[in-house]
């Protein structure tokens, strides 16, 4: 597992990409079985590489993972920068008691509007509904 992890982060920098984080999800049994390289794989490891790249070399990333014998299943997602927002926390807002935070009242808030549901109405002319038992 570690020469699978060096030869795919050795790939990166060869493309001239930076590594920012690397993430170990564990070993989990994979939603199904699957064939790869000739075998077949019912548990694998899960790892995330967060990195930067030239777009350019994305395809030949995805390539190289490919013929790689060791790795199973391979995905290279696009990161969104725009929805990426920097979260400021004070001390003094995480201090306060739940009733009086910005996020609890938001949601309670929320809650309140979902509250008032529409009553629904027959429109039968009859005062009661003559398909209830």
């Amino acid at each position: 597992m570690v020469a699978t992890l060096k030869r795919t982060a050795t790939a990166i920098f060869d493309k001239g990409g930076i590594i920012r984080k690397l993430d170990n999800l564990g070993t989990k049994p994979l939603p199904f079985k699957t064939s790869s390289h000739g075998l077949v794989h019912r548990t694998g490891s899960y790892f995330v590489f967060k990195f930067d790249t030239p777009p350019s070399a994305i395809d030949d990333l995805d390539e190289e993972y490919g013929r790689d014998v060791d790795i199973v299943r391979k995905r290279i997602y696009r990161a969104d920068v725009s929805q990426q927002e920097e979260i400021t926390c004070t001390l003094h807002e995480e201090l306060l008691p739940p009733a009086y935070r910005k996020d609890v009242q938001k949601m309670v808030a929320t809650a309140e509007r979902n509250k008032t549901k529409k009553v629904f109405q027959y429109n039968t002319g009859l005062d009661y509904y003559p398909f209830q038992k």
